[in-house]
């Protein structure tokens, strides 16, 4: 193209020529964003291959591969902080994709796909993993599966990753199993515990649950609709159950089938119970799966497929309701939880339940914009937690239980006090107190949840005040008080209510059981301490970009079909904003001092009130018995079914094929005697019969 300037507009000239230039170089980018899952998945396959044919040199260069891998996934970064930087400022929806199945009319394609979603989740998965990658050299330092680690986590990003610019349902569903694969391998990565193997194998079968009815879906909507490409899905549906030549009911069917998916990855009622097992695995793997990988995948699918819940109001009905029981129940079991990473696990529960609330309801943006804040503040958390457990372990030993149990800490905060000091900025995020990153994202939820629905806003308010009180609960058990790891009356206890089970590196039973080798607990090294550092940083200010009377976010991430233009006309309501705001602070303020007077203060008895309801706490603390209810059910219920089968295979099936055996050996030995080589003897037997048939039938 050949551009024509006036000889004294210099300037002009140059100004257009840099803008060719820096439109080529982003065009460049955009054609080479596929390498962003593709590093991680190839620094994975290059240490698995050591691994595999030359695993004691591999597993001796710990810190190259260390570097090698996290040095990956800052590449991945930096790309994609380039993307999201250029869909800020209007590049528009990027996507390349070549044909890999075709067979008649039937089309497959497979590609990437990069607008605004995608270049946010981009930046938020590889922010996480990037810090978690750090953090886990302090953490797994002494660990023998150190590189092997490593490897895992760089492709469990990969797959994230890859599900991230997946342009249709078919790719996001392969990446959606590759996460589930890793989410196994990391969360049994100690496969010589049994806790652990138990955890991995319950996590996998939950969700090959919600995987199967998200593939029943996915085949229903193509039916339907003849495309696995979300917008055209999305239009298509909208016209077939506008002109009825499809039933609601059967579009709403499709569409719950396809939020299993959703329900089973992100931790929804009722195929919630694989989530706090998952914490047998390593706490790097637990900030990653918890913040912005495996239970991200949910919520972000939600957002994906979008412009096909839109079109059947039921089914989002459904989701609404889904996320806000799912929100009070990991709030509810939460509050009697004495292991530090398990209420951190039904924390993380109970806040993936706003998020679908919140997109149930409508609410694209307020779903998304607690997706992030809650990536950051939440890996921070359980960041802070194997902090704390690091520092717990030179006292304790390996011993999980101890290392883990809240009852046996306490004043941690003069030993450990930057984690102490991080773990309190992601207490006040997650319960919402202003002006940290949780209130702006959770109090636009609630506010929206108010105008839409009163019932569903009161049940995400209580569970508010439920938060803050389990959260401040968790702070002023481990962090504040006195130390009670020495306590040996204390430890026994524990150890003869729970058993003696045990962590990374744990030589045997009687190192595990020992008092460890300090006094005192001891704050982390520096490579996970930065971590906590960086995280704290967004989990304080990332939600000024969403503050309701200039929000950013809403502009940049809104609802497909949404127009931008007609965003934000209506003029900033101070006054319900100051009354929505002041509801959702004062509730967690009611909680925060309740928790201060019962565990701080010691003002109010926890014991008495446990043995004033017991049956409330009881339910709590057993986790409203669904894991008991499952395993009656399905496990019981179905070794009672499959032994009744196997008697009617026995008796019924076996029984006939036996007895035509038995029929077919006695008619044999019967007739040999008949058959004796005698001419006159075969006559007799064939006059016999003539005459039996004459006889027979003369007398019918």
């Amino acid at each position: 193209m050949n551009y024509c300037f006036p000889p004294d507009n210099a300037k002009l000239r140059d100004d257009v020529i840099s803008t060719i230039i820096q439109t080529n170089r982003m065009e460049q980018l955009y054609q080479y964003a596929w390498l962003i899952p593709v590093l991680p998945l190839l620094g994975a396959m290059l240490v698995g291959i050591g691994l595999i044919s030359v695993n004691k040199a591999t597993n001796n260069l710990r810190q190259i591969v260390a570097v090698f891998i996290v040095s990956i996934i800052g590449t991945a970064m930096v790309l994609s902080f380039a993307l999201f930087w250029s869909q800020i400022h209007g590049h528009e929806t990027y996507g390349r994709a070549i044909e890999w199945a075709s067979a008649g009319d039937f089309h497959l394609q497979v590609g990437y796909t990069i607008d605004h979603l995608a270049s946010l989740m981009l930046v938020i998965v590889t922010t996480v993993a990037f810090l978690v990658m750090i953090y886990t050299d302090g953490y797994m330092a002494h660990d023998p599966g150190y590189v092997r680690f490593y490897a895992y986590l760089s492709i469990f990003s990969s797959s994230m990753l890859g599900l991230v610019i997946s342009p249709n349902l078919v790719q996001i569903y392969i990446f959606w199993e590759l996460v589930g694969m890793c989410s196994y391998l990391l969360i049994g990565f100690w496969y010589d515990r049994k806790a652990a193997a138990d955890a991995c194998q319950k996590a996998f079968v939950t969700n090959r649950v919600g995987d199967f009815g998200l593939l029943l879906g996915m085949l229903g909507l193509y039916w339907a609709t003849g495309s696995f490409d979300f917008a055209v899905v999305g239009e298509r549906l909208e016209e077939l159950v506008t002109s009825g030549a499809l039933s609601a009911g059967l579009a709403t069917l499709f569409a719950v089938l396809v939020f299993l998916g959703p329900v089973a990855k992100s931790a929804q009622f009722p195929l919630h119970v694989w989530l706090p097992d998952a914490m047998e695995g390593p706490t790097p793997i637990s900030a990653l799966i918890h913040a912005a990988t495996m239970v991200a995948a949910g919520v972000f699918l939600i957002a994906r497929i979008y412009p096909i819940l839109e079109s059947v109001p039921t089914a989002m009905t459904i989701i609404a309701w889904t996320g806000a029981f799912t929100a009070f129940l990991g709030a509810s079991i939460a509050l009697t939880q004495n292991d530090i990473k398990k209420g951190l696990a039904y924390s993380t529960m109970s806040q993936l339940g706003y998020m679908v609330m919140a997109m149930g309801l409508g609410s694209y943006s307020a779903g998304l914009f607690h997706l992030m804040t809650h990536a950051y503040f939440k890996a921070m958390l359980f960041l802070c937690s194997g902090s704390v457990i690091h520092g717990m372990e030179a006292v304790v030993g390996h011993n999980a239980v101890l290392a883990q149990d809240m009852r046996l800490m306490g004043g941690l905060r003069k030993y450990m006090p930057i984690t102490a000091g991080t773990f309190l900025i992601g207490n006040l995020a997650i319960c919402g107190i202003p002006p940290f990153a949780g209130f702006w994202s959770k109090d636009e939820i609630l506010g929206q949840a108010f105008t839409a629905n009163p019932v569903l806003w009161g049940v995400g308010w209580a569970t508010a005040g439920l938060t803050a009180f389990y959260m401040f609960r968790m702070y002023f058990m481990t962090f504040e008080g006195e130390f009670r790891g020495n306590d040996e009356g204390i430890r026994q206890q524990l150890l003869t209510s729970a058993g003696v089970a045990f962590g990374p590196g744990a030589m045997d039973a009687e190192e595990g059981a020992t008092h460890g080798h300090d006094e005192s607990p001891h704050e982390s090294p520096l490579t996970m301490a930065l971590p906590l550092v960086l995280l704290a940083v967004p989990s304080f200010a990332l939600g000024w970009i969403g503050r309701p009377w200039a929000n950013y976010f809403e502009e940049f991430i809104h609802a497909p079909g949404e127009i931008v233009s007609e965003m934000g006309i209506e003029p900033f309501d101070f006054q319900e904003f100051a009354i929505m705001a002041g509801l959702s602070v004062a509730i967690a303020t009611v909680g925060i001092i309740v928790a201060y007077l019962m565990y701080r203060a010691k003002k109010i008895d926890p014991a008495a009130i446990a043995k004033k309801y017991p049956a409330l706490y009881r339910l709590s603390l057993n986790k409203w018995y669904f894991d008991e209810i499952y395993y009656n059910v399905f496990i019981v219920g179905c070794r009672r079914l499959a032994r009744q089968i196997m008697e009617v295979d026995y008796r019924v099936v076996d029984g006939a094929v036996n007895l035509t055996g038995l029929a077919t050996l006695l008619s044999g030995e019967g007739l040999k005697y008949l058959e004796t080589g005698r001419a006159q003897f075969y006559a007799l037997i064939v006059f016999a019969a003539v005459l039996g048939f004459v006889l027979v039938f003369s007398i019918v």
